[in-house]
């Protein structure tokens, strides 16, 4: 009997191949190739407000309340608190970042924003962006109750990796990164000196 032949009697359950799944299959949820892109229209509008008012300062607020050992709790916006803690080799209970750690983390972060916003600006797509940011410092003094020997206090070398993956020539990403490193709030914070006061409320 030819193999093609139809017949209207049943097959066995059995008989029945599973059907294949691609190996490549991906699940519904999976993520698109290209980085999520920023609101261009939002962008351009924040471009403008800025050229028709470029000296305009705006305050940033943070109220900081000590949770008891060294886990804080820094409340910003109608935002849920967030947590700065210390390492146990510092004493701290290990629950969130410390304060030095969560400056890199706001220093990457800001680098990132500028060079997401100056890529959908210059109509480069990004694929992939990571930092990887590692900083250098001298916790000897134990905040002002160790070792208070002339010595650099904070950090002393702060290093930035940028893993970018866009549809632009390298040349173009490498002054991309290069921009957005001259333009970021928080980098040109670490760089420069800026005012600063702490007195008793």
């Amino acid at each position: 009997m030819s193999a093609t032949m139809k017949t209207d009697a049943p097959e066995p359950a059995t008989a029945q191949p599973a059907t294949a799944q691609p190996a490549t299959a991906q699940p519904a949820t999976a993520m698109t190739s290209c980085l999520q892109p920023i609101d261009r229209e939002g962008l351009e509008g924040l471009i403008a407000k800025g050229r028709a008012d470029p000296k305009a300062v705006k305050t940033l607020k943070c109220r900081t309340v000590a949770e008891g050992r060294f886990r804080h709790l820094n409340m910003i916006r109608s935002l849920p608190a967030h947590v700065i803690d210390e390492p146990p080799v510092l004493l701290g209970d290990d629950t969130a970042p410390n304060p030095s750690e969560a400056s890199l983390a706001a220093l990457g972060s800001c680098l990132a924003v500028g060079i997401h916003a100056n890529a959908v600006a210059r109509n480069i797509t990004i694929n992939r962006l990571e930092l990887e940011l590692e900083a250098d410092i001298n916790i000897t003094s134990v905040w002002g109750t160790g070792d208070v020997s002339p010595k650099p206090v904070g950090f002393d070398a702060v290093r930035v990796k940028v893993h970018l993956d866009a549809d632009a020539p390298q040349a173009e990403l490498d002054a991309l990164i290069a921009h957005a490193k001259v333009w970021s709030p928080v980098a040109n914070t670490f760089t420069k000196p800026v005012a600063l006061s702490v007195d008793a409320a």
